[in-house]
């Protein structure tokens, strides 16, 4: 099996289950008691945090452990609202933010807030200068990740902290999926990130809130981890976290350079071997070993289980695997395809041969794939003049087979009504005709569902 999935969980390092195993029979104690056992623990606990303040670039006070990256970010965000909530309520995140910011944004709506969502391009990367315009007088907290987990795009985090600084308002940087790699630059103001992304223990978060940061924490609080994180901390997981953070390091120069090679490979080979495949994400500014792709005609599930059985795991945010049959956020945001989408993040340590081998392997569950798809499921009639292909009740991505079905048949000029109750339909037609030349003209209510007119161009 080749483990393609490191954007969601890395494998253990080894020398976090050596930090690990080392640390069960010192650790155990609890670390606020004046005990030898105690002091032993407490020991542990502030070299660890040394050591992690120290990949981070910040002072070890700064430096709070978790129980998670999410419960990092959920602290950060409502810490450093109700710190400055004298200045207002209004909070800005991008609209590619990791689902725990969204949640938390969410909750603070909730709460009588207010929220701004900066839009992204194509690639999936904010303008710097157009989220700092969206800066107000009553602006409490921004949020920006460093790279998004999704299609690996970095953002401009230097640029924003910035202009945010400039503006007297705290930037929250999620640095999950990048601090492995690097330090984040800039001047930002917090900062949370998550063990397991790099090869530490799961269950491990880090928040770091900057001297001068007006925050208060909330919910119940108790002593330790400065009244940021409550509970016992687990120092053995505590341990392993910070020591594979510093191990990782070491070796992140020469890896990022392996790995983005790899992924160049992906980028470039993928479209020569794959027909209607678009690949997402910018080529330039972004992680080593993310690279994500979306085929069009394809199912995200059945090709997730297809690459699954061949010995691939990889992942997909395609709204074909998801529960909510909605497509992926982060793609929506983006204008790009969602059908059929791939996303391929590679540990580090990844051989070459395994990426060749899938190279070989994705081509022919791709054909499998949209050869059990091929076989016509809608009805194309005339009505008012136009072609109407008639998809209500079918999950993606067959509206757009039946509609790539019957273009040929429609005269150039002419217009084609696609009828579909499925939300991926909305993003994925629009994503369908730029990628084959022709002009979306946009929704129109119909009886059941919604109308999805596409006039032939060439």
């Amino acid at each position: 099996m080749a483990y393609f999935d490191a954007a969601s969980a890395v494998p253990l390092h080894p020398v976090a289950r050596q930090a690990l195993l080392a640390s069960l029979d010192e650790g155990w104690a609890d670390s606020v008691r004046l005990y030898k056992e105690g002091r032993r623990a407490r020991m542990l606990l502030d070299a660890a945090r040394e050591a992690a303040a120290e990949a981070v670039g910040c002072r070890p006070a700064e430096l709070a452990f978790t129980s998670s990256g999410t419960h990092a970010v959920h602290a950060g965000v409502a810490g450093a609202l109700a710190g400055r909530r004298r200045t207002g309520r209004h909070l800005i995140a991008s609209s590619v933010e990791h689902s725990s910011v969204l949640h938390a944004a969410d909750a603070h709506r909730a709460g009588g807030g207010t929220v701004t969502h900066v839009a992204v391009d194509r690639a999936g990367a904010v303008d710097a200068s157009a989220y700092v315009a969206e800066l107000r007088p009553d602006t409490a907290l921004a949020c920006l990740q460093s790279a998004n987990h999704e299609v690996g795009t970095a953002q401009p985090v230097a640029e924003v902290a910035a202009g945010c600084r400039a503006a007297g308002v705290p930037l929250l940087v999620d640095a999950a999926q990048s601090l492995g790699w690097g330090r984040v630059e800039g001047d930002w103001s917090l900062l949370a990130a998550s063990a397991h992304k790099w090869g530490g223990p799961s269950g491990v978060g880090l928040l770091v809130v900057r001297k001068g940061v007006r925050f208060a924490p909330q919910g119940p609080l108790d002593e330790r981890e400065s009244g940021r994180a409550a509970g016992f901390e687990n120092i053995p997981a505590i341990v392993a976290a910070a020591a594979s953070l510093r191990a990782v390091r070491a070796e992140a120069a020469r890896e990022a350079v392996r790995l983005r090679e790899l992924t160049e490979r992906i980028r470039a080979r993928v479209p020569e071997l794959v027909a209607d495949v678009e690949v997402v994400g910018d080529p330039e500014r972004r992680l080593p070993g993310v690279v994500t792709f979306s085929c069009l005609y394809v199912d995200g599930e059945t090709l997730l289980h297809e690459l699954d059985r061949a010995g691939f795991s990889v992942s997909s945010g395609s709204s074909c695997t998801s529960s909510t049959l909605t497509p992926s956020h982060v793609l929506r945001a983006m204008g790009v395809l969602s059908e059929g989408n791939v996303r391929v993040s590679l540990p580090p340590g990844t051989a070459a041969a395994d990426v060749e081998r899938f190279l070989e392997v994705l081509p022919g569950a791709v054909a499998g794939v949209r050869e059990k798809l091929g076989a016509p499921v809608a009805q194309a009639v005339v009505r008012d003049d136009a072609l109407v292909v008639d998809a209500v009740g079918r999950r993606c991505p067959i509206p757009v087979i039946e509609l790539a079905k019957v273009i040929g048949d429609v005269p150039v000029g002419g217009t084609v009504r696609v009828l579909a109750d499925d939300e991926a339909a909305r993003l994925d037609i629009p994503a369908w005709c730029e990628m084959r030349g022709q002009e979306y003209v946009g929704e129109e209510p119909a009886d059941h569902g919604t109308a999805y007119v596409v006039r032939r161009v060439v």
